[in-house]
């Protein structure tokens, strides 16, 4: 997609070099640059998240950290799915609306896809309330106050979500992904130093207070400035609110968004139930350390759905073509060297965490398989949304999940961690395959890194 120097020796290849990463006003470079400025905030933000989650580790020992761990891993799974998927259709309706000049619908679109998620989000918070007190005669009791927290941060976890989809619309990746990614980490990271320095037992009580905490304060801040933008960018005017339409757009990808989650963190979730705490803790160490892999994966689907959409609407099939096997190559090269490197180094990345979660390395080479695999065909779920396919593209997740929940729960009684690595790369494999067959058929379009 992009034209290259026509220089030879080393100057030529630095200068193809930047072109293909930096240069050029095209599509192709524009998306190398968004998705590096997410690729950088994300790696950033797993840096963060590596010395708070080593941190936490050491500070709170094994136990604890395993049930904060659990909760967390809840509020991350409910969170994401409690926008309806508004934070990945708004990738999809906001270009609609601008490309056909419907300023009153965007207008209440950006207005009131917030308040729409907030209110719900805040009643669906008090229901999982509601149900952690009816069920705490069977929960630990060391869990219930931890969930109780947990609920509480969840309608700013949604409207943070929400404010991401519209200012990745937008292309303002930093302001989209920023707050939620490295200021909620250093808030988190801030707040529970200072509470350790201060001598407080830091437990997972006073981990969720410290997570809720930072939640709600990035939040607001992300909220302050959006609202400054979207004033410079979008004329005043009347607003016309379309729920309907919204959430006609929206619900099918809020399956697939729910299916991806689920098959996310099925794992951690079937883990807590039949094996300790500390096993939970270090699996979870194990994930963290292969996060980089699936960052990449990430900067691409943020980077390039809106433009999917775009490029639908305007009916250039050859440019959305050449834009797909770009975004393909572009996820799963680096991906495969990523992988390599922090398999490489698994072992003294996990002894940060602390000694005991070095046992966790062997479990690194069996989830890394999955996340390969599945780098291989790109972002197609999010083409698939995009395109209007995303009926048939929930039903892959929903079979994906089905398969990792019984494999799970199957494997995990009996090999613990490596079992719940093994049942997800399985899973991830299956969902790969299906997704390429998928996208030939209904696309007639070639999703893979390699061949034709």
């Amino acid at each position: 997609m992009d034209a290259e120097p026509a220089t030879t020796g080393p100057a030529g290849l630095i200068a193809r070099l930047r072109a293909r990463l930096t240069g050029g006003p095209s599509e192709a470079s524009l998306t190398r640059r968004l998705a590096g400025t997410i690729f950088i905030i994300r790696v950033i933000s797993a840096g963060l998240a590596y010395v708070s989650q080593v941190l936490l580790a050491r500070w709170m020992g094994t136990s604890d950290y395993g049930i904060y761990v659990y909760v967390w891993t809840w509020v991350l799974l409910l969170g994401s799915m409690m926008d309806f998927g508004i934070s990945a259709s708004a990738q999809k309706i906001i270009p609609e609306y601008r490309a056909s000049g419907e300023q009153a619908l965007l207008r209440g679109f950006l207005s009131g896809s917030r308040w729409l998620t907030f209110a719900v989000s805040t009643l669906v918070s008090l229901a999982l309330a509601g149900i952690v007190r009816l069920l705490s005669p069977w929960i630990d009791p060391a869990e219930e106050l931890p969930l109780y927290i947990g609920c509480m941060t969840l309608p700013a976890f949604v409207v943070a979500n929400t404010q991401d989809g519209i200012a990745r619309s937008h292309d303002w990746m930093r302001l989209g992904l920023m707050p939620q990614f490295i200021i909620r980490q250093g808030l988190i990271i801030g707040i529970t130093a200072i509470a350790f320095l201060l001598g407080y037992h830091l437990g997972a009580v006073a981990a969720m207070v410290a997570s809720a905490g930072a939640v709600w304060i990035a939040m607001t801040g992300q909220m302050v400035v959006l609202n400054r933008k979207l004033a410079g960018h979008i004329a005043p005017g009347p607003k016309t609110y379309d729920i309907g339409g919204w959430l006609a757009v929206s619900l099918p990808i809020l399956l697939v968004e729910s299916f991806y989650l689920l098959l996310s963190y099925t794992d951690v979730l079937v883990l807590q139930q039949f094996r300790p705490s500390d096993e939970v803790g270090v699996y979870f160490a194990v994930v963290k350390t292969l996060a980089l892999v699936s960052f990449i994966h990430y900067a691409m689907s943020a980077t390039t759905a809106h433009r999917f959409a775009e490029y639908n609407a305007s009916g250039d099939k050859a440019r959305l073509s050449a834009y797909v096997t770009h975004a393909i190559n572009w996820t799963f090269w680096p991906s495969l060297a990523a992988t390599i490197v922090l398999l490489a180094l698994g072992k003294p990345l996990l002894w940060l965490f602390g000694p005991q979660f070095v046992v966790g390395y062997d479990i690194m080479f069996v989830a890394a398989v999955g996340l390969v695999v599945r780098s291989a065909i790109g972002p197609v779920e999010r083409l698939l949304n995009m395109l209007g396919q995303q009926k048939i593209c929930a039903l892959a997740y929903a079979l994906a999940f089905v398969m990792n929940l019984v494999l799970c729960i199957a494997l995990v009684p009996r090999y613990g961690g490596h079992g719940a690595a093994a049942a997800t790369s399985i899973s991830l494999t299956f969902e790969t395959v299906l997704l390429f067959w998928i996208v030939r058929q209904r696309l007639g379009l070639h999703v893979l890194a390699f061949g034709k």
